[in-house]
């Protein structure tokens, strides 16, 4: 009678799965960085100790051992930013105190405000589209993004479509930079955003397009940008990037409508 030299049960195939879906989410994390070409070369130091050992080379081995030793340690420090982004993605999908505010249970309904706030936002971005003035638009979810607003000046004004372009104006002293919107405030103007270092966007997006999708890497917010040299409008969201949108797509981006979004 012979028998299995392994055995599965489920909770090991659930293991199996959680570990592969982890290594996933890992590398759509990294993908397109230059963080990819550190881990790639872990893995392959990695494996040269393995085949190390299996090969009894003590000397060699116990070199390398001394490394793989404190590789947790160096695994933090190399991809702090990476691990960063990631437990600020998590912490905001998961917000409690967002879910279970008092304001949120006792709040009056808003879709008016949210709907004056999308027509000047829209008429605004058509504006800007026709007259080649760029703008950068921060729509915020549930991330706090106090310490962005810092970087520029706070205004904590309401949202309007001559606010908007006046901010953007060439000549305006906040022009430069960007705007945040939180709690149907425009928070701040003139803000700093971290720009990605994704290796794969095409040349023809400028710093503008980088902020706007490192921006969205760092947080759940969302992004409109308008480009200054075409007068493209677009939408970014999740470090993923729709150019050349039409104001009906942006409607719908702002309305929560996503199932149309293309990368």
């Amino acid at each position: 009678m012979t028998t299995a030299f392994i055995t599965l049960g489920l909770f090991d195939i659930i293991d199996i799965l959680l570990v592969a879906l982890l290594l996933y989410q890992v590398y759509m994390l990294i993908k397109g960085t230059v963080a990819i070409n550190i881990f790639v070369g872990l893995s392959l130091f990695y494996l040269m100790w393995l085949l190390v050992l299996a090969l009894n080379m003590q000397l060699l081995s116990s070199i390398l051992g001394k490394f793989i030793g404190v590789g947790v340690i160096a695994l933090i420090i190399v991809f702090q930013q990476e691990i960063r982004r990631f437990l600020l993605l998590l912490g905001s999908k998961y917000d409690l105190s967002q879910r279970f505010n008092l304001n949120n249970v006792f709040a009056l309904d808003d879709s008016a405000v949210r709907e004056k706030e999308i027509k000047s936002i829209i008429s605004a971005c058509e504006h800007m589209s026709k007259t080649k003035t760029g703008a950068l638009i921060v729509i915020g979810k549930n991330t706090d993004l106090q310490s962005y607003a810092e970087t520029g000046q706070i205004l904590k004004a309401r949202v309007s479509k001559n606010l908007l372009e006046s901010l953007f104006f060439k000549n305006s002293p906040l022009h430069d930079g960007a705007v945040i919107f939180a709690n149907n405030r425009l928070l701040a103007a003139r803000c700093i955003l971290p720009v990605t270092d994704n290796t794969n966007i095409p040349g023809s997006l400028g710093l503008r397009h980088r902020a706007a999708i490192g921006m969205t890497q760092a947080t759940d917010s969302h992004v409109i940008t308008v480009s200054e040299e075409t007068g493209n409008i677009s939408y970014v969201m999740g470090g993923n990037i729709k150019v050349r949108i039409s104001t009906i797509e942006l409607r719908k981006f702002l309305e929560g409508d996503f199932s149309g979004f293309i990368v």
